[in-house]
């Protein structure tokens, strides 16, 4: 079954997250994954918008994503994140 991880952020050191989101993209790439969201102007639709981007990623099953997240490629990479951003990320099933 399809599933998506999503990931909300908000940048504190652009510079910093630039190199990351390059890193990122080919790590998810490699493992499958493909963006479905990657930023991008929100409209509140109910309640606050959240804080910084929105990124929503798919992958063909929820234990590609895990390998994906807990794998040593984007281990690596999330060190580059650190400091320059905060984030929310979690992994959610898709509709059979």
């Amino acid at each position: 079954m399809t599933a998506y991880v999503i990931y909300q952020g908000e940048v504190l050191d652009p510079v910093r997250y630039d190199a990351y989101k390059v890193k990122a993209a080919q790590s998810i790439i490699a493992a499958g994954g493909r963006y479905v969201v990657r930023g991008g102007d929100v409209e509140v639709l109910e309640g606050d918008a959240p804080a910084g981007r929105t990124v929503v990623l798919e992958f063909p099953t929820r234990q590609a994503a895990l390998e994906w997240y807990r794998g040593e490629t984007y281990r690596e990479v999330r060190k580059l994140r650190e400091g320059a951003a905060r984030a929310h990320m979690y992994v959610i099933d898709g509709v059979g």
